[in-house]
């Protein structure tokens, strides 16, 4: 039997103010790209645990969801190692405060800053994603879904063993 697919599961914070898009400069293995601040969901967290977690360590801002944007997949196939990977993100639009003070950034976020959608599409070779320039499209086109559409069973929290 051939080994099960298992697609990368990733939350990623839409976060915008006054036209602006909050974004992280982060290096990576093809070097300095922008992103929607965003990571890999952990064991045991809800995906909207997961994109406050992950907004709060890539930009020290704490992020309140206020809905689900959309659910997103995509394949990259890394150019130096050809490692082929898809994503599963879930995209949640809301607001971020101010940056906490003395909170350093995670490993390899090099900083925030805050572009305009036509800033974005005059450097897409700068973006690690399509799906950065995807989601805020679909943020500026209205997209919004219930938070509630995404349901977190309590066994995540406490798996259940079978005997």
């Amino acid at each position: 039997m051939s080994e099960r697919w298992k697609p990368s599961v990733t939350v990623a914070a839409i976060i915008e103010r006054d036209g602006r898009f909050l974004l992280v400069e982060e290096e990576t293995a093809e070097g300095l790209r922008l992103n929607n601040p965003a990571g890999h969901l952990d064991p045991g967290e809800s995906p909207e645990q997961g994109v406050v977690r992950e907004a709060l360590e890539e930009t020290a801002r704490v992020f309140t969801p206020e809905a689900l944007l959309g659910v997103y997949l995509s394949r990259f196939i890394r150019p130096s190692t050809g490692e082929d990977v898809t994503y599963l993100r879930l995209a949640y639009c809301g607001s971020a405060g101010e940056p906490e003070p003395g909170r350093a950034l995670d490993a390899g976020i090099v900083r925030t800053l805050w572009m305009t959608p036509e800033e974005l599409r005059a450097c897409p070779e700068r973006h690690r994603s399509p799906l950065l320039m995807r989601c805020i499209d679909d943020f500026l086109a209205g997209v919004r879904h219930p938070l509630s559409l995404v349901t977190a069973d309590a066994s995540l929290y406490n798996p259940e063993t079978k005997r």
